[in-house]
Formats: C-alpha cells, structure tokens, sequence
C-alpha cells in the first residue's frame, strides 16, 4: 500500500485535519461533531496560547493521494518542566481501521518526539487535561456528550498492537435527579445548617453577567487544587480568561455553584446542559442556523454535563461536598433535568467517585490514557 506521511503546512492541510473525522465517523451514530469555529480558534497559535509554551507538530496520512488519517504531537515543556518528565504526547488521532495507517502515524509522532530527546509516549492527552483525552474503551452504546471524545472501538486494538499499554483510565458516571434529596445528603446538611463556628456563602447565579467576578478567583483555585491531576498545567490569567470566554456562551449561570468564605473562594462546581443534540444537528457549525439548534437545546436538554470543580484542601471534609451536591439537584430538578453526567473522574480519584456513588451513579462509560517507553 502507498502510505505517506505528511505534516501540515498549509490553511488548506490543517482543514483537511480538521474535517477528516467527520468522512470517518460518518455512520457513527453516536459521534459528536465538534464546534468548528472552536477547532479553528484551537488550532491557531494566535489564539491558543498552549503553543506558545508547547512543540507541536499535526500530520496527515494519504493513502494514494486520499487523506485518511491524521494526528497530532505535543510536548508541553511547562509540564515536563514542574513534573521533570521527558513525555512527549499525542492527541486528534484519527483514522479508518487499517493498522498499516495507524502504524504510520505514531510511528511518525514518535520519531518526531524521539528526536526532541523524549522517552515517552503518552495519549491520547492533549495540552491538558481540559482537552480531550483517552481513546473510550467501553460504553460504546450512549450517546457522545459535549468535551468528550467519541472513537471506534477499534482503534483501541490498532494502539495496542503498536505496544502501547495503559497508563490510566477515566470514568464517565450518569447520575438520575432524585425526586427528594438523599437522606445522608439531608443529614449533612443540617448538622452543617446548625453549625456556628463555621461562616460560609453559598452563592447562586441567576445570569451570566454575575458570573464575570468569580471567574479568576474560582480558576485560582482550580490551579491549586488540580496541580496533583495527572496532565494538568497551571493556566496563566490570560488562559483563564481564554476558557471563560470560551464556555460562557453555552454555560447556564443557575448551573454554577461558589462557595465562599469571608472574600475568598474555596468552592465551586460548573455544570452545563448537555447540548449535544443541537450540536449534532447543526453538524458543528453555528451559522448559518447552527447556533439557534444549540441554543434550542440547551434550553430543552434534560441532562448536565459537569465541566469542573473542587473545594480547597482545608476546607475538605466539612461537608461543602454535599453543599454544592444538595444545591445542584435543586436547581435540576427545579429546571426538569433527570440526569447529570460526571465528565471524567480519574480511577484513582477515590473521593469523587464515593461522592458519585452516595447518589447511586450509575459508571457508564470508560476512557484510557496509553503509554510506551520509545
């Protein structure tokens, strides 16, 4: 077979990148397209300022002049920096199920990283863990929420005959709204009602404009507490603001929770509604109709999807866990949500997955993260 590989170098190269996986995934019926202006935006180093910090490389595979696969190379040197690693990763890997295709492509991204002096492969990982990660290794039945990635069951097998075996996995779990609040949940909450050594605000938004003041401080604080997450990097403020600008568009503000003590933040959880439906029927473009599909489904979703959260160490086992918890069903109940869907939680994440479990969350679907010494 003719096979080449090719890096990207063109405007008109980096689309048939960006395009590619929807020729792949085609019949897929449970593939979510992306939001392409958001691929753009992703892929321009302009706007993406995890380049800046970052070697990249993207490549193409043709198959007698046919473009059927594609993949990309990072090494983050701010993260191989504060971990003292040498990982280089790969992330976008897309193609038909062909192994000589697969083996062309990592084969490609390794040599890249090999001359870049790394030692490790690791995927699929992206700039961080904010991007998509892991090729899904069950759960191939439910439909592809909004953040995830959504792969033929295949390509776990094309990987693993090129030696790669696993580094982590990460659970995805759907939780059904209660008609009444759990009774442990209860509980809590009244012994933490009833404190009076402990002075707290549970702060609720009703719009999106009384949001703008606890985005920098709540993303502080997921730096602080997210550093010990495998492929996490530290946002800059520009970079907080750069994810904030890029999620409030589609962010329901009733879905956000802040926890603060005195003036300072020190818990938080962002769900939004699940709007794969409208993305799926806009086919991943906002205009000129795809816009008003995803805003159509946003306001008729029964599901949400959490984005992100978590509660400062020396305020943990206190029960702010089933403060933000208690304050999230209300609000979906209140709006007719029958699920929340948990996004994804590391396997070594003990304590999330017992809070997941308290409301009987149900593990639906399994990501894996790969490794192989080079």
């Amino acid at each position: 077979m003719n096979i080449t590989i090719q890096p990207v170098k063109t405007k008109s190269e980096l689309r048939k990148f960006i395009y590619l996986p929807a020729k792949i995934h085609k019949d897929h019926e449970t593939w979510l397209p992306p939001i392409y202006m958001d691929e753009w935006a992703f892929f321009n180093p302009e706007k993406n300022k995890s380049f800046s910090y970052s070697d990249t490389i993207l490549y193409l595979a043709y198959k007698n002049k046919e473009v059927v696969g594609r993949i990309m190379g990072i090494i983050n040197n701010r993260y191989n920096a504060i971990h003292n690693e040498k990982f280089g990763r790969f992330i976008f890997m897309e193609c038909y199920d062909d192994q000589e295709v697969a083996h062309a492509l990592i084969t490609a991204v390794e040599d890249w990283a090999r001359e870049k002096g790394m030692i490790k492969m690791v995927g699929p990982l992206g700039f961080s863990d904010k991007d998509p990660q892991g090729f899904q290794i069950s759960g191939f039945e439910y439909q592809t929420s909004v953040v995830m990635v959504a792969n033929f069951e295949y390509m776990v097998r094309l990987i693993e005959k090129e030696g790669y075996t696993k580094k982590i996995d990460l659970h995805d779990y759907l939780i059904s709204v209660p008609e009444e609040l759990p009774k442990l949940y209860k509980r809590v909450y009244d012994r933490i009602s009833n404190k009076t050594d402990f002075q707290y605000e549970m702060i609720e938004f009703a719009t999106k404009k009384e949001l703008k003041k606890y985005i920098v401080p709540a993303l502080q604080l997921m730096n602080e507490i997210y550093a010990p997450i495998y492929g996490f990097v530290p946002l800059t403020e520009k970079e907080m603001h750069d994810l904030a600008g890029r999620y409030i568009p589609i962010l329901d503000p009733h879905f956000v929770k802040v926890i603060q003590v005195g003036e300072k933040v020190v818990a938080f959880v962002v769900g939004m509604p699940d709007i794969s439906a409208g993305i799926k029927k806009s086919k991943g473009h906002l205009f000129p109709f795809g816009l008003i599909h995803i805003m159509r489904s946003m306001k008729r979703s029964k599901g949400i999807v959490l984005l992100l959260g978590g509660i400062k160490p020396e305020y943990r086992n206190n029960g702010m866990d089933v403060l933000l918890g208690i304050k999230m069903l209300e609000s979906a109940a209140k709006r007719g949500i029958e699920t929340i869907e948990s996004h994804l939680v590391m396997e070594i994440n003990k304590p999330m997955i017992g809070e997941v479990e308290k409301v009987d969350g149900k593990l639906i679907k399994k990501f894996r993260i790969f490794q192989k010494d080079l």
